[in-house]
């Protein structure tokens, strides 16, 4: 069914709004023809996608051969399923987290950098980078994840945080994505535009009431309500401001499957995907994350044929051929899910701009160990895609222990920010060098 831009945000507008107030398909067309795309590439993305995956590598079977833009892929290599997308991908070896180890320590520090006390409050780069965009989308940002939520909400199963903090919580639950984002849709025309000045005026009164209760507040109190506030400014702009300048359908209906249930984490992961490309496709969000498992994640990839968790894997040496084999089985598959999730931005024109929406994401795959066998956090892999008018792509670079904070500056000045540093500023500041 296809549905103009106002129906569309009137069916969301409750979702959304609960979702403010508390925490496999193809992608359909959504573009008319002859859409003229006049922008230049040239100049920071519009959007940023967070792709994690856990446990760390095996660094034989993950690093390219040769340096700078003479590099390849090794037949039967973790990386070898990004071969269509060399040219648009910079592979980043050499990036340490400096005085961090282990699994938690990784998992805690990855997007932050450390430190709940310093300039950018110990939040993630993405919840930081979502609060300072242009707010016209619905969600300032979305987060999926695969089988993430069986231990709970902790630092071994959380990757993003807020201000202070606080855990953000991912939905893996591909069903819950669905209704959240994009439906069910019902109602004449002036049935959703009653509903919306409903929803528009149930957004007015939270607003004067939070306004009400900064006045009486203290100081220490101000910041929260002023994120409260920020919130629904952004809710406001959604549902009225210029978010869906173009129709949209709305994606097939999502089966629902057990989201703790290791037989249906391929499923999901697909299904989670092509929810996060649509939502972006449509305007709904300019920053998203998937998260695939957590650190120390026990997921059995049997559909590969592997009869062992992936944790335990990441553990099994270099005497243990099988085993690393396994290993190696299992992240060539995620290789394939990054992979994907890059093809599907590719095959999507910009709106009124040139190029596709990979040239105008950044999308970024981490992980929060290095070598799983040796719990170390020295040498993390990170492979950066799409961005075309910041990132000079088509290069495996070694930076020799860089510190990773200036990764994550690098990731903010790559969405048109300027912040000198991010996390921990003692580690180090300003963005990588050579990225641009």
């Amino acid at each position: 069914m296809s549905i103009g831009r106002r129906r569309f945000i009137g069916g969301l507008g409750s979702t959304a709004l609960a979702g403010l107030l508390s925490p496999g398909f193809a992608i359909p067309s959504m573009m008319p023809a002859g859409l003229a795309r006049a922008q230049s590439l040239r100049g920071p993305a519009k959007r940023l996608v967070i792709f994690f995956s856990p446990n760390g590598t095996v660094h034989r079977h993950w690093r390219p051969t040769g340096t700078g833009t003479d590099y390849s892929f090794p037949a039967g290599s973790i990386l070898e399923p990004l071969g269509e997308y060399r040219d648009r991908l910079v592979v980043l070896d050499g990036i340490d987290f400096k005085g961090v180890s282990n699994h938690e320590g990784g998992m805690a520090n990855m997007l932050t950098g450390g430190g709940s006390d310093t300039s950018t409050e110990g939040q993630s780069v993405d919840q930081f980078i979502a609060a300072r965009l242009p707010m016209d989308s619905p969600f300032p940002s979305l987060e999926l994840s695969v089988g993430t939520d069986a231990w709970g909400g902790g630092v071994q199963t959380r990757m993003l945080y807020a201000p202070g903090g606080d855990f953000v919580h991912p939905d893996q639950d591909p069903v819950n994505v669905y209704r959240r984002v994009f439906g069910p849709i019902a109602g004449t025309p002036a049935e959703m535009d009653q509903l919306m000045h409903k929803r528009e005026s149930v957004l007015s009164l939270l607003r004067a009431e939070l306004g009400a209760l900064r006045d009486r507040a203290g100081a220490r109190e101000h910041e929260k309500l002023e994120a409260h506030l920020a919130a629904l400014r952004r809710m406001e702009t959604g549902l009225t401001g210029p978010a869906m300048t173009l129709g949209c359908e709305a994606p097939p209906a999502v089966k629902q499957l057990n989201p703790n249930a290791h037989e249906n984490f391929a499923d999901i992961t697909r299904a989670q995907t092509d929810l996060m490309v649509t939502a972006l496709a449509c305007g709904m969000t300019r920053v998203a994350s998937l998260q695939l498992s957590h650190t120390v994640g026990p997921h059995v990839f049997s559909w590969l044929g592997i009869r062992e968790g992936h944790h335990a894997l990441s553990h099994m040496d270099d005497s243990n051929t099988d085993g690393v084999a396994q290993f190696v089985r299992a992240e060539r598959w995620i290789a394939e899910q990054f992979a994907y999730l890059l093809g599907q931005l590719q095959v999507l024109p910009e709106p009124d701009a040139d190029g596709s929406m990979l040239d105008h994401t950044l999308v970024v795959w981490a992980k929060e160990l290095a070598d799983g066998r040796l719990h170390d956090n020295a040498s993390v892999p990170f492979v950066l895609a799409g961005a075309s008018g910041f990132l000079k792509a088509g290069r495996y670079l070694d930076l020799g222990g860089a510190p990773h904070q200036q990764l994550l500056v690098s990731i903010c000045h790559a969405m048109g920010l300027d912040n000198p540093t991010f996390g921990n500023p003692s580690y180090g500041t300003g963005p990588l060098a050579g990225l641009t």
